[in-house]
């Protein structure tokens, strides 16, 4: 399959229209992607330029609203801002002192950071091939994650897509939070298209990884990006760099390319994608004359600075389909620090190599002179780095473009002139890579040793490759091949206790055991396979070609560590891993081709806790609640190892399964579409628990605060402290949604809540610290789990829209008693004003009713603090609180005077244009409010 076939779009995308590229030329370009990307389509540029570092092409077009890759994206600091004990946020904790994985150690920091993200498509041309590509926020490469050791991290994500997905977290060992790993068919359903999505977990190692995409192949369009973590240091730098995003490239859609391994023609299979270009940091040239499609040349290289004398770290990332990378720069030495999340002893080496989804990070010192400029570069398989393809099972290219070049100036450098330097590796020493393995074991040592145990299970599996009984190529573990089933995640059926899984979720149950050993054996087809275990590190005992002798392991006192490693084509690979984190974990090969065609399988770890005590949130089922709606009316165009049965918790027949019923209703209220919808469950639910009765009979007059503060903490059962908790504020809040937004009843709410914060009783243990109502534990994250609104139901339910206005009023009401306006406040929620303020005024023109009362809800009952936050012009990190799409000039970052006066002018606006009587009124209303406040 060529190109230009392969961008015969899928019906999942839509209709091919041609991509209107001028469009993108404005500086925060619409993120809606209107089709495919044709060879008629217009673009705005001349197809003959000059050559130049910085490139032909714009960076919004290049690259979106990212700015990686340009000379003067933002250095790294040593950590991210926030409480600094004994000098950092780590305290007196080394790299090699410290045991990461004793959950004791890492640091409770007090930090949650925050991420707003919308998935959409959007038309971009990284290399100067114009594509539409699947996007966070507008930009590719996607969003940094940055945070320190021992933060919690909350990514809320809504879904423009029309399609699922899901995102992963790549090396996040998810302890007590294994249904935020991001797998689809494992860990939770698919996020609907439309629908809203808050994971929330902690980063209980550090280093460098990334996110991306767990939905088919959907991260080789775009859906990826880098995390940062920061923590002890491995060895000493003076300037972070931060990531370096190295990926092949491929001028095709996800969905074409997974088809294409799987078709057999008359004339055999056809042979796996082979990529057309490789990218650093999301930038790359591409000879336009190998392409039919639309297509400039020259369009820039990634740039870089250095700083003469200075040492600078870079996080190198593979975030590849499929590519084995080989990282240099020209006449430097790399001095190794770190690989995935594992501080190592130093070395030196001049070329780094890189399986998918592989991080290392590298010290390099500046020796040159101040005008120097060099080339980065990466490079795979047929590139003379290497033999051809064929031989080494390394990688897929077409050859027309087997390298990616980035630029590197030191300060006094001429950025307009390419560097000059060429490679200088040499490919004859006895370690180079002729099997697509990783550098040497023995070249790794882990700063904190970790000796190798008696393992208490071995498991032993072939990797193979056939065709199955339809003619489709398929990958093999044991000659079974592997199928998830989107509808009913494997998590929550081993929470049901139901054990006997079906033979293609591959689920090997280890009970009990303490430590599992790993013995893979690839045969047959000649292809590596970097194998990536979720939810754990694995030592690396050992690897090679041929088959493992049964007893050599390499370093057995403090063997090499890491998520993913390469298994070499008829080789093996030895693993050992801890198995002190429960959960279903997969443990599969990361090219995108062999996990879509079967390469997985799951591991069931600590069996009784997960059946009999781990506590799945409940918001989890309304997620599947949300898939099991969507695609019971849409036909789920999935080819590869997914599954579109309707079976299980998640299917629209859970109605019926008694066990289903218990996960899936008797958690408690849950929220649905807009605001809180009780359901009917058992007793343990928010509307029929104690707190809501408590709740309604102070409303209702008849009980005194005290005595309902004394019946709301009160708990007869034996609930754990977090379900207790939880139950608690879906109770408070559903009781807020249900009460109309003037009623006195509200202000005896946040009443409620003001005195339920003089409480100093303990509740219990949460995250390993004992807590009392009086900091409302869990009040804040609850709250912000189930704040998702959909417009379209608010249109089509009077109900629905009332909800949403009054859960909004009650937060505004809510936050206007903060006494401080940080994350330390429990009850300041005015970042959420900042969103219904953007929904309702920022967006569009057009709105309904229910999106503007809910906006008119913060002026009129929290106008005040937050026009003092205006006035002192408070602001958030990253792109929560940006402008919203009406304003792609504005660079507002929170609250500010400017942002005041334009809500005020909308306001006005909208009061005298609305067609609709309701939206004028309180439009108006809301006016007069401004006004009054001014004028205090």
């Amino acid at each position: 399959m060529n190109s230009a076939v392969a961008l015969a779009w899928r019906p999942q995308y839509g209709s091919p229209v041609k991509a209107e590229y001028g469009n993108l030329v404005k500086a925060h370009a619409s993120q809606d992607w209107n089709g495919s990307a044709t060879q008629n389509a217009p673009w705005p540029f001349s197809t003959s330029h000059p050559w130049s570092p910085s490139g032909s092409l714009p960076q919004n077009i290049t690259n979106g609203l990212s700015t990686f890759g340009t000379i003067n994206h933002p250095d790294l600091g040593p950590w991210t801002d926030g409480p600094l004990p004994q000098g950092c946020p780590w305290g007196l904790r080394q790299s090699n002192d410290t045991n990461p994985y004793n959950e004791k150690n890492v640091p409770n920091t007090g930090m949650t950071r925050y991420y707003e993200w919308e998935i959409s498509n959007r038309t971009m041309a990284p290399d100067g091939v114009a594509l539409p590509l699947l996007v966070v926020n507008g930009q590719f490469p996607g969003p940094l994650i940055e945070a320190n050791w021992g933060d919690w991290i909350e990514v809320r994500i809504t879904n423009n897509l029309n399609e699922g997905t899901a995102m992963h977290w790549h090396g996040f060992l998810q302890k007590g939070t294994p249904w935020y790993d991001g797998t689809p068919g494992v860990s939770q359903c698919p996020i609907a298209p439309g629908k809203s999505f808050t994971y929330r977990f902690r980063a209980e190692l550090y280093g460098t990884s990334w996110w991306h995409s767990h939905w088919s192949a959907q991260y080789l369009n775009g859906l990826a990006g880098p995390i940062v973590i920061h923590g002890p240091v491995a060895d000493e730098y003076d300037v972070d760099l931060g990531p370096v995003m190295l990926t092949d490239w491929f001028h095709a859609d996800y969905y074409s390319l997974v088809e294409q391994v799987f078709i057999a023609t008359e004339f055999g299979p056809i042979f796996p994608p082979m990529a057309n270009n490789m990218l650093i940091n999301g930038k790359n040239n591409y000879d336009c004359k190998n392409t039919n499609l639309t297509c400039t040349p020259n369009a820039g290289v990634s740039q870089f600075r250095f700083q003469s004398g200075k040492k600078h770290l870079l996080r190198l990332v593979n975030h590849a389909a499929e590519a084995v990378i080989f990282f240099s720069i020209d006449g430097y030495q790399l001095k190794v620090v770190a690989n995935d999340f594992v501080p190592v002893e130093p070395y030196y080496t001049d070329l780094v190599i890189l399986a998918v989804g592989q991080r290392t990070d590298i010290i390099v010192e500046a020796t040159g002179n101040s005008t120097d400029a060099v080339w980065m570069r990466m490079t795979e398989g047929p590139s003379g780095l290497g033999p051809p393809r064929g031989q080494t099972g390394c990688s897929l290219n077409d050859g027309n473009s087997v390298e990616a070049l980035a630029a590197i100036y030191y300060e006094n450098a001429d950025i307009s002139k390419p560097p000059t330097t060429s490679n200088t590796i040499d490919v004859s020493r006895t370690y180079f890579p002729l099997n697509c393995n990783n550098q040497p074991l023995n070249l790794t040592v882990p700063k904190y040793a970790i000796p190798v145990k008696e393992p208490d299970v071995v498991l032993n599996f072939t990797m193979s490759a056939a065709y199955n009984s339809s003619g489709a190529f398929k990958w093999y573990m044991n000659n079974e091949t592997y199928m998830a089933n989107y509808n009913d995640p494997t998590l929550f059926e081993a929470k049901l206790g139901n054990l006997d899984f079906p033979e293609e979720s591959r689920v090997f149950d280890l009970g009990t055991n303490g430590t599992v050993r790993i013995i893979m054996q690839s045969v047959g087809f000649p292809a590596s396979h970097p194998m990536h275990i979720h939810g754990f590190n694995m030592q690396i005992l050992s690897e090679g070609i041929g088959t493992w002798d049964g007893v050599s392991i390499t370093n057995p006192e403090n063997p090499q560590r890491r998520d993913t490693q390469l298994v070499q084509p008829n080789g093996y690979l030895v693993i050992q891993i801890e198995l002190d984190n429960p959960g279903v974990w997969p443990f599969h090969c990361h090219i995108a081709w062999h996990i879509s065609e079967g390469m997985n399988i799951n591991l069931l770890v600590n069996t009784p806790y997960v059946v009999n005590e781990m506590e799945i949130p409940y918001v989890m089922a309304q997620t599947c609640r949300d898939w099991s709606d969507y695609s019971g009316t849409t036909v789920v165009n999935q080819i590869d190892s997914d599954s579109t049965k309707e079976l299980g918790c998640g299917s629209p027949e859970f109605a019926s399964n008694p066990d289903c019923l218990y996960l899936l209703c008797s958690l408690g209220s849950t929220y649905s579409s807009t605001g809180w919808k009780s359901r009917k469950g058992q007793a343990s639910s928010a509307q029929g628990g104690n707190e809501y009765a408590a709740l309604k009979a102070f409303l209702n007059d008849e009980s005194s605060l005290e005595e309902t503060v004394d019946n709301f903490i009160s708990t007869p059962d034996s609930s754990s402290t977090e379900d207790k908790l939880l139950r608690s504020w879906d109770a408070l809040g559903l009781t807020a949604s249900q009460t109309p937004a003037d009623s006195p009843s509200q202000e005896k709410l946040v009443s409620f809540l003001t005195a339920l914060r003089q409480r100093d009783t303990n509740v219990g243990d949460v995250e390993g610290k004992t807590v009392s109502w009086s900091t409302l534990p869990l009040f804040g994250r609850q709250i912000r789990e189930h704040w998702n609104y959909d417009e379209r139901a608010a249109q089509k339910d009077a109900e629905t829209a009332r909800s949403w206005a009054n859960a909004n009023a009650f937060a505004a009401r809510v936050t206007a008693t903060a006494s401080v306006f940080d994350s330390s406040d429990p009850l300041d929620f005015s970042l959420y004003a900042i969103w219904a303020l953007r929904a309702a005024l920022e967006d569009k023109d057009d709105v309904p009713e229910a999106t503007v009362a809910a906006a008119a809800m913060w002026i009129l009952y929290a106008g005040e603090v937050l026009r003092k936050q205006s006035k002192e012009q408070r602001s958030y990190e990253g792109k929560v609180a940006q402008a919203g799409n009406k304003y792609p000039n504005k660079e507002w970052n929170g609250f500010e005077m400017d942002r005041w006066r334009s809500w005020n002018n909308r306001f006005a606006n909208i009061s005298e244009v609305s067609p609709y009587k309701e939206i004028k009124d309180i439009a108006k209303k809301t006016k007069r409010h401004m006004g009054d406040l001014a004028n205090c």
